[in-house]
């Protein structure tokens, strides 16, 4: 009998091939039609906080040009698009007076994505946060979760009768981590871990009051996830003991940030931080007021990831948790983010997740940034992005081989965008964007998933 990881995989008919973005990486438009400034429009404006101080101004324009920019996915042949919507262009004060050229361009938004037959899913919050509420007190405050609320209840009011697939928030470890206790992002600050951990515990309730005002308002039935960042830990081996070290590190907490799975994840999923975080984290751990728990966990649809490396443990008696990271040989491969390439990932990682948390797996990101350009003929060629996607691919097709429930993969991103502090550096895209004429190139890895996509994935093993 064949193996997990060598017996023929054929991907379900209805597996969602899509690519992802978000709105202040994409749209511009900053203060356009009555759109209110985000935190990462002030950060922006923080001498040495961007690289070369870009900023989201006008980054691809997408606010004026979507109508090409759908035009590509559908030569792409996606199926599914994630985006996100941009709360500050909604509701410019964050609550209050709605804007409703911002939820017109929206509406048009979708209309073309349907026209086009791709499925939308939207993200309510991926990081723009209004900065009118973080003068207000912004995620320290706890009635940032009730603002959320009544945001995410405007929207599905307004969008539920075509669009019926949400995600609440996008990876609150970055936008808590590195946006408050860090400062590497907006807004900023550099705060204690207890008021970190607040902060976080405001977002979960935030993510739990907004999944139930969505019920309420919803016009058809809907389908809600939440995707935080996956860091699966991998083994070292293929022996159980090594499987075993993996799995307890991947949901262990064992340094004094926001880096890891399982406090992010198991009140949503399982109603309660994790015992082993809690004794970790002590005494600034945040204090759930009676219900909060019940609201955090309220039942969602499936289990939201984005993965795009894991780190191998190796068994280490005297450290916290038992393990510590292996490491990297010399000239290991890194993408030009620097960040690792580790395929293996996407088969450990929603292997773990799925034993865990028992839903269906979505990767909502997964991508590499390269040094790609365009090139003398005109074409932009980025073979390691090819590679990369492939090897991760197979990855998540092998853990769907060994039994894990698995709906879709959206490739981060359609196009090359603002990556937050790194500016327009980094090009993770499908579609290169030539920022000065805003003109579009598809990249050589655009025509191979347009090939994988039509071959309903059979092409990865070939």
């Amino acid at each position: 009998m064949p193996s997990a990881e060598s017996a023929p995989f054929e991907f379900p008919d209805r597996f969602l091939w899509g690519a992802a973005a978000a709105a202040y990486q994409i749209e511009g438009a900053h203060a356009e039609d009555g759109k209110g400034e985000s935190v990462w429009d002030m950060f922006c404006e923080r001498p040495g906080a961007v690289f070369e101080g870009h900023t989201g101004r006008v980054a691809c324009d997408h606010y004026h040009r979507y109508p090409a920019d759908v035009g590509l996915m559908a030569e792409l042949g996606l199926n599914s698009y994630r985006l996100s919507l941009s709360w500050p262009r909604i509701l410019p004060e964050g609550t209050g007076t709605v804007n409703e050229k911002g939820l017109d361009f929206y509406d048009r938004l979708v209309d073309a994505l349907l026209e086009a037959k791709i499925l939308p899913w939207i993200t309510l919050f991926h990081w723009d946060y209004p900065l009118a509420l973080f003068h207000r007190g912004g995620w320290l405050n706890r009635d940032t979760s009730a603002w959320f609320a009544d945001y995410a209840a405007l929207v599905i009011a307004r969008l539920s009768d075509r669009v019926t697939h949400y995600f609440t928030l996008n990876e609150p470890q970055v936008y808590i981590g590195f946006g408050h206790l860090e400062g590497s992002h907006a807004p900023g600050l550099t705060l204690p871990l207890r008021q970190v951990l607040e902060a976080g515990h405001n977002t979960l309730l935030a993510h739990g009051k907004a999944v139930q005002a969505m019920r309420a308002s919803a016009r058809k039935p809907l389908t809600i996830g939440y995707a935080p960042v996956g860091m699966p830990k991998l083994p070292a081996t293929t022996d159980a003991a090594s499987i075993e070290l993996a799995r307890k590190a991947t949901f262990s907490i064992v340094d004094r940030n926001s880096w890891n799975n399982s406090w992010w994840m198991d009140p949503v999923y399982l109603g309660a931080y994790p015992e082993q975080g809690l004794a970790f984290y002590g005494k600034d751990a945040p204090q759930p007021r009676a219900g909060d728990m019940e609201i955090i966990s309220s039942p969602i649809d499936c289990f939201a990831v984005n993965i795009y490396q894991g780190t191998t443990v190796v068994p280490s008696p005297h450290a916290v948790g038992g393990f510590e990271l292996a490491g990297y040989p010399p000239g290991y491969p890194h993408t030009a983010f620097n960040w690792p390439v580790t395929p293996e990932a996407m088969f450990w990682g929603p292997k773990f997740f799925y034993e865990r948390y028992k839903k269906p797996i979505v990767i909502t990101e997964n991508g590499l940034s390269c040094r790609d350009w365009v090139a003398l003929d005109g074409a932009v060629h980025d073979p390691a992005r090819i590679d990369f996607t492939k090897r991760y691919l197979q990855q998540f097709a092998r853990a769907m081989n060994s039994g894990v429930e698995a709906w879709g993969y959206f490739h981060w991103s359609i196009l090359d965008n603002f990556e937050w502090a790194a500016g327009y550096r980094e090009r993770f895209g499908l579609v290169h964007v030539d920022y000065q004429t805003q003109k579009r190139t598809p990249k050589d890895s655009f025509y191979w998933y347009q090939s994988l996509i039509k071959s309903g994935g059979r092409l990865l093993m070939q």
